[in-house]
């Protein structure tokens, strides 16, 4: 085999560890916690579905590539749960260099490719970006809403921080915020999220 297809190979084999990184969020039903590979490819999934409340016009293949490979670095780094302040402050560090050691097993080419995607999707500047966050951030807010708010409940988590992780969406899609914003009054209004 040449030395391209067995980086190729290695890197798919690599990246299946994200299967075992296992997330706060449960699957819908009350099922288990979902892993890194389901919530990457639910949210692809529904990037393509609901492409058109996009605010602006997107490359729906490169949004999904985004959503696909955005938690990859997890596999080093770890999943860090939206709402743990303290492991929010070494994240980034954690995924950089994740980054560059999980991608670096590709062909430069690639590489340069996934590494510019990865950090388009971080910079959240891009029509793209913007749109794939708002996968990123409505995905597991739907499943929440689905378990009758389980994850909020069981972490205690307040208005103001899942309005603060949800602060952006509105900046990919106005019309996912809309229903956001009414998942979340109507969690505040059950007691399922913590009024302050």
């Amino acid at each position: 085999m040449d030395e391209r297809l067995q980086k190729q190979i290695d890197f798919i084999l690599e990246i299946d560890k994200e299967k075992n990184i296992f997330r706060q969020t449960h699957l819908s039903g009350h099922g288990r916690n979902e892993n890194d590979a389901e919530h990457a490819w639910h949210m692809a999934i529904a990037a393509f579905l609901l492409q058109e409340y996009a605010n602006e016009k997107v490359d729906i293949g490169r949004v999904m590539l985004m959503c696909l490979i955005h938690d990859v670095v997890e596999i080093d780094a770890g999943d860090t749960y939206a709402y743990d302040a303290e492991g929010l402050k070494t994240q980034k560090a954690r995924e950089e260099a994740a980054k560059e050691r999980i991608y670096s097993l590709l062909p430069e080419d690639q590489k340069a490719q996934l590494v510019e995607l990865f950090d388009e999707f971080e910079a959240n500047e891009t029509a793209d970006a913007k749109f794939a966050h708002a996968m990123d951030n409505f995905q597991p807010l739907l499943l929440n809403n689905s378990n009758g708010g389980g994850d909020w409940l069981e972490h205690d988590v307040s208005a103001k921080q899942v309005y603060g992780r949800q602060s952006r969406t509105a900046e990919g899609s106005e019309k996912i915020f809309e229903v956001t914003d009414a998942i979340i009054r109507e969690n505040i209004a059950k007691g399922r999220i913590r009024q302050e």
